[in-house]
């Protein structure tokens, strides 16, 4: 714990404690999402235990630094390009990000009739474990920028769990608000997509700047609570 009396260190911490944040909001709203299929009264827990797991499953990763770092060596090569654990992980989430997000879009527009004639019976257990897999794809990038910025592994482990609890204190707000919007909901699920063909660009090795991706999703919430606030001024 050497690291608590040395300013860098905490100027390093206060930095990856808000990247941890950033990265973590897209997390926030998959576990919303996924919640949100639940009764009302589970939500709240299965959002609170998903954010846990996420913080779990990145300490975990972060103790085992040399593995992780080992996850970019290639594993083998298809059209020239060099894939490594790492690559597949990240192609494979970015895929079932899309297949997710599209087909809970489908739901919402094409088949909410059916939806309602045949409710969806849902699981606690189920919704967890989806939370879980994808918790594992969302650290991966967490915990490869945690490596890339701090030396010391207790500032890496302080960054991930104040992070998280900032989160795990502004989760029930945040879902609370997507549920109450069905067009915010819909925008999140349309952000999902753009993160999963982000993650599957990364995997391919193809890099998207991430600026690009945060100033559009910037502008579209922007623009929707533009819509928000036209909407209820015109209820009133």
């Amino acid at each position: 714990m050497h690291w608590i009396t040395d300013p860098h260190a905490w100027i390093a911490l206060l930095t990856l404690t808000a990247l941890e944040i950033v990265l973590g909001i897209d997390n926030i709203v998959f576990i919303t999402i996924l919640a949100g299929k639940l009764p009302p009264r589970d939500q709240n827990r299965a959002r609170q235990l998903g954010l846990a797991a996420a913080m779990v499953t990145r300490i975990l990763l972060l103790l085992s630094i040399s593995w992780i770092m080992s996850l970019t060596q290639p594993l083998f090569t298809i059209f020239d390009n060099g894939l490594s654990g790492r690559d597949l992980i990240l192609l494979v989430g970015g895929m079932f990000l899309i297949w997710k997000s599209t087909t809970e879009i489908h739901e919402k527009v094409e088949g909410e009739e059916d939806h309602e004639a045949r409710p969806a019976k849902v699981s606690f257990a189920g919704v967890i474990v989806q939370i879980m897999l994808l918790d594992i794809v969302f650290s991966l990038d967490s915990v490869i920028t945690a490596v890339g910025m701090a030396d010391d592994i207790g500032v890496m482990i302080s960054a991930v769990v104040v992070s998280v609890g900032i989160m795990m204190f502004a989760a029930k707000s945040v879902g609370d608000f997507v549920q109450r919007h069905p067009t915010v909901k819909m925008l999140a699920l349309a952000f999902l997509i753009l993160i999963g063909v982000n993650l599957m660009a990364e995997g391919w090795h193809f890099h998207i700047p991430k600026g690009y991706v945060y100033f559009a999703m910037a502008f579209s919430v922007f623009v929707e609570m533009l819509n928000l606030r036209v909407s209820k001024k015109r209820k009133r």
